[in-house]
């Protein structure tokens, strides 16, 4: 999957991907794998604007980004990860139903579940479920349960995520000095507006 940079088509401003999909991975390298560039820096600016359409990937890019697909190979703009690493188990976490008195509602003997405080939780597929569930959930409701039937499997791909990269916010004192210089800026506008 390859994160194209932004503003290359004419009227969107979307973020794009290309992906590329095969049926032939098998005893490959790539079986079971995905491979992540963040091709976004790599364009050169327009001359003039069409639209939104204000960079262009230039040959040179093209070319550097289909080396980089083809070695395969982590780099600071590839990332290679398992299948699995995006997938998840959307489980659904009940609760119990209770009367106004604060007794259990039951049906047949079984709690009955409380809809309104149910919820959800994606638990990675590396994960194991009941762990994740003592974990992450028992602690903070001790009488939730999963109804497994309501489990499903997803996949995501949250892009930025794979690529963030922190900075620091600036100093405090650095954007008090900043201010402080627009705000006597400002005056002097204003005094000259106003004949003050």
């Amino acid at each position: 999957m390859f994160a194209l940079p932004n503003d290359i088509f004419y009227n969107t401003g979307i973020a794009t991907y290309i992906w590329v999909l095969s049926n032939k991975k098998a005893g490959t390298v790539r079986e079971g794998k995905v491979q992540l560039i963040n091709a976004n820096e790599m364009f050169v600016k327009r001359r003039k604007a069409l639209g939104n359409k204000r960079n262009d990937i230039s040959e040179e890019d093209i070319a550097e980004i289909t080396k980089i697909y083809g070695d395969f190979k982590a780099s600071e703009i590839s990332q290679i990860y398992d299948n699995e690493d995006f997938g998840y188990t959307k489980i659904t976490v009940e609760r119990p139903l209770r009367d106004d008195e604060g007794n259990l509602v039951l049906k047949k003997g079984k709690k009955q579940p409380d809809k309104n405080l149910r919820d959800t939780e994606n638990v990675p597929l590396k994960e194991d479920i009941k762990e994740y569930f003592e974990r992450e959930v028992l602690p903070f409701a001790p009488d939730a349960w999963i109804d497994e039937k309501k489990s499903k499997v997803g996949y995501e791909i949250p892009f930025t995520r794979y690529f963030y990269k922190y900075e620091a916010p600036r100093p405090s004192a650095e954007i008090m000095t900043e201010i402080m210089d627009l705000e006597i800026e400002l005056s002097g506008s204003l005094e000259e507006v106003f004949d003050l």
